[in-house]
C-alpha cells in the first residue's frame, strides 16, 4: 500500500493506495472529526483493493477556511470528487462512506451535486441529515443535551474537545437549568455563535425528499438505541436508487462498539468486512434492485428482515398514581434515572400492565393513546414505557415527547408515538408507563407559556390530568416465532 497527503481545494486530505499498479475504485470519507483517527478504516479499504480518502472536512483539523457545520459539503465533496476521478490511481468509481455528520457529507454527494461529482454507491450510518434533524425531535421539542454536547465538542471550533461538556458539568451540575438557553457559550465561557443559529433551522425532510430521486445504491446502518433510528428507516424507506439495504441492530451511535443491553453474541457484526462486500457488489451493479436488508432482534440472538413488523396489539395498564400531577420545571422528571420518587406529590401518571404471561417478540412502531388536559396554554407530552423484570431491575424500551399547544384546561385525545422497537420481551415482565410533562436534560423544558424553549427567561408550573381509563398502549406483536435469516445475505443479495 502506499500513502501521502493531497490538497483538494486546500482541504486536508490523505490518500491510502492498495499494493500493485492499480488504477483502483476510491473510497471517499470526508469529516470534521479529524481525518486521521479514521487511518486504520482506510488501511482496511486499502488492503481490500480500494483507493482510500480520507478528508478533513473545511475548517476542521488541518483543513483551511471556516466551520459553517452542514453548509459546505456538497459543493467541497464535488469537488473532492472531481479530483479523485483525475487522478492515475483512480478508475473512476467511487463510494462515499461516512458515519453520523460524515454520513451528511457523503450523502449529499448523491443527492445535491451535478451528475460528474455523483458516487457510484453511498453508505451512510447513524446518519445526521441536517440542522433542523439533530436539533429537534419529528414534534418539535428540542434535543438539549446531544446538541450541546456536540456543540461545546465541536462547535466554531477547528479542533474537538470530546469531554467540554461533561467538564462544565462537574463544574456545574445545573449547567443546563440555567436560563436561557440560547446563553449556554457563556456558560461554557468560549464563543460559540453557531449555537444560535442551530435554533433557528426548522427545515426538516429535504435530505429524504430528494432521496427518491437518487441513482445509486444505498448502504444504510443504524441502531436501535441511536437518537437518529428513524431518520436511517426514513432514508432506506424513501430511497429511489436501484437498491436499498438497511442495517439496525440492537446499538447505540457507534454501532457495535456502543451495544444495547439486549445484544447478544450474534449481534457482533464484522461492519468492516460486509461494507467492504457491499462495496464491490455496488460497484459491480450485481446487487438486486429494491429495499432489502436485516434488523436484529434484541433479547435473543436473531436477525430479521428489514421490513418486518409485528400487528398492532392494545393493552390497558393499571394506574398505580398521579392521574393528577404537577409538571415543575423546577425537578423536572429526568432522562438519566428511572428511578420513581416514593415521596412528595406526583411528578407523572405512573401505570403498570400485568406480568407478560408468555413471551412476545415486539417488532415495530410502538404508541401510547389517550386523553389529557394541561392547564397552561402549550404542554410538553413525555411518555416513557421500561420494561420491569421479576428480579426488579428496570429498562427503558422506548420513548417518546410530543408537543402541545391548545387551550389552557382542555381535555384533549391524542397519540404519542415510542418510535421503533425491536425486542423480545420475557414472560413474567411487567410494562411500565411514564407519562410526564418532562424528559430533560435529554429534551430542554416546555416553559408552558408557549414561549419559545430556547430563548424564554423564565419557566412555569403546569398542572395536568390523565383519564387513566383512556390510557392504551399499542405494541407491534408478531403473531408467532419468527424465521430468522443471515444479515449479510441479506445485504448482499
Amino acid at each position: 500500500m502506499t500513502a501521502f497527503d493531497a490538497t483538494v481545494e486546500e482541504l486536508a486530505t490523505d490518500v491510502l493506495l492498495p499494493a500493485g499498479d492499480g488504477p483502483f475504485p476510491a473510497v471517499l470519507l470526508r469529516t470534521p472529526y479529524d481525518r486521521t483517527r479514521h487511518r486504520a478504516e482506510a488501511r482496511g479499504w486499502a488492503r481490500r483493493g480500494f483507493a482510500a480518502v480520507v478528508q478533513d472536512v473545511r475548517g476542521r483539523f488541518a483543513s483551511p477556511g471556516e466551520w459553517h457545520p452542514y453548509a459546505n459539503e456538497a459543493a467541497d465533496g464535488a469537488a473532492t470528487v472531481r479530483w479523485i476521478r483525475r487522478q492515475p490511481w483512480s478508475d473512476g468509481r467511487l463510494v462515499a462512506v461516512g458515519a453520523s455528520y460524515a454520513a451528511h457529507c457523503a450523502l449529499v454527494l448523491a443527492l445535491d451535486v451535478p451528475e460528474d461529482a455523483r458516487p457510484d454507491a453511498v453508505l451512510a450510518a447513524v446518519p445526521a441529515l441536517g440542522l433542523a434533524e439533530t436539533a429537534r425531535e419529528a414534534s418539535g421539542v428540542e434535543r438539549l443535551l446531544s446538541r450541546a454536547g456536540w456543540w461545546a465538542a465541536h462547535g466554531d471550533r477547528p479542533d474537538s474537545d470530546e469531554n467540554a461538556l461533561d467538564r462544565a458539568l462537574t463544574a456545574d451540575p445545573g449547567l443546563l437549568t440555567h436560563l436561557p438557553l440560547i446563553g449556554l457559550p457563556e456558560r461554557l465561557g468560549r464563543g460559540l455563535p453557531s449555537w444560535a443559529d442551530l435554533w433557528r433551522h426548522r427545515d426538516r425532510g429535504r435530505l429524504i425528499a430528494r432521496a427518491a430521486h437518487a441513482a445509486v445504491p444505498l448502504l444504510a446502518v443504524g441502531g436501535h438505541h441511536d437518537h437518529f433510528t428513524e431518520d436511517t428507516i426514513a432514508l432506506w424507506h424513501a430511497w429511489g436508487g436501484p437498491s436499498a439495504r438497511l442495517l439496525l441492530g440492537p446499538w447505540g451511535h457507534g454501532l457495535g462498539s456502543t451495544p444495547g443491553p439486549d445484544a447478544g453474541p450474534a449481534h457482533r457484526v464484522n461492519l468492516g468486512e460486509l461494507y467492504v462486500r457491499w462495496a464491490r457488489r455496488a460497484l459491480a451493479g450485481e446487487l438486486a434492485p429494491g429495499r432489502r436488508g436485516s434488523q436484529g432482534l434484541g433479547g435473543s440472538d436473531l436477525w430479521l428482515p428489514a421490513g418486518t413488523e409485528g400487528e398492532p396489539r392494545t393493552r390497558r395498564p393499571r394506574l398505580l398514581h398521579g392521574a393528577a400531577f404537577t409538571a415543575d420545571p423546577g425537578r423536572p422528571v429526568r432522562s438519566d434515572d428511572l428511578t420513581v420518587p416514593a415521596d412528595g406529590p406526583p411528578d407523572r401518571c405512573l401505570l403498570v400492565t400485568p406480568p407478560l404471561p408468555r413471551p412476545l417478540d415486539v417488532v415495530g412502531p410502538a404508541s401510547v393513546h389517550l386523553r389529557a388536559t394541561a392547564h397552561t396554554p402549550s404542554a410538553d407530552w413525555a411518555v416513557r414505557l421500561v420494561a420491569l423484570t421479576p428480579e426488579g431491575v428496570a429498562e427503558q424500551l422506548a420513548v417518546g415527547v410530543v408537543r402541545r399547544d391548545e387551550q389552557a384546561g382542555h381535555q384533549a385525545a391524542f397519540t404519542v408515538g415510542l418510535g421503533r422497537i425491536a425486542r423480545r420481551l420475557s414472560a413474567g415482565i411487567r410494562l411500565r408507563l411514564e407519562i410526564a410533562g418532562h424528559h430533560f436534560p435529554a429534551h430542554a423544558r416546555n416553559p408552558h407559556t408557549g414561549e419559545d424553549p430556547v430563548t424564554v427567561g423564565r419557566l412555569h408550573v403546569s398542572r395536568r390530568e390523565i383519564d387513566p381509563d383512556s390510557v392504551v398502549l399499542s405494541l407491534p406483536v408478531l403473531p408467532s416465532r419468527p424465521t430468522p435469516v443471515d444479515p449479510a445475505q441479506e445485504i448482499l443479495r
